[in-house]
């Protein structure tokens, strides 16, 4: 099994016990040196993507999952890696029993654009699920975000 790091709605452990059933969450942890931002607006349905980039001083809370081979092709293909959406990167990750390895997802898209407000209540609320502090929930829900709709 290998280590994967989920920023967005993975880190919710009730999406990804239905995603990746044969692979338990293994902790919480934060990658330092990135930033959560979005992009690729014009390739998702409702708005921007998430994503990570590299930025110095910055950190993103995220859960760890011990993914199963037979769940990494599924979470390929939930995420978008199987069509070339994400690539996926391997980062470092303080969590409190030390510093480990994992995989995560990166778009493959330029940064820009703003997610939904739905897309951003679900990663709000997906880093509540996981343990995030509230001052990081708070600043998730304080983003900019757009409406979607008529």
């Amino acid at each position: 099994m290998t280590l994967y790091a989920a920023y967005a709605s993975n880190l919710d452990p009730a999406q990804m016990r239905e995603r990746c059933p044969q692979s338990p969450l293994a902790g919480t942890g934060w990658v330092e040196g990135w930033r959560l931002t979005f992009g690729g607006e014009d390739l998702g349905w409702e708005g921007a993507l998430a994503t990570l980039v590299e930025s110095p001083g910055e950190h993103v809370f995220v859960a760890l999952y011990d993914v199963s081979p037979q769940d990494e092709p599924k979470l390929d293909a939930w995420e978008g890696a199987d069509s070339g959406l994400y690539r996926k990167l391997r980062v470092r990750v303080h969590a409190l029993d030390g510093d480990t390895v994992a995989w995560l997802y990166i778009l493959d898209s330029y940064e820009g654009g703003l997610p939904s407000a739905r897309y951003l209540g679900l990663i709000a609320e997906a880093a509540e699920a996981a343990g995030a502090p509230a001052d990081y929930v708070n600043a998730l829900q304080g983003r900019p975000c757009r409406s979607v709709g008529p």
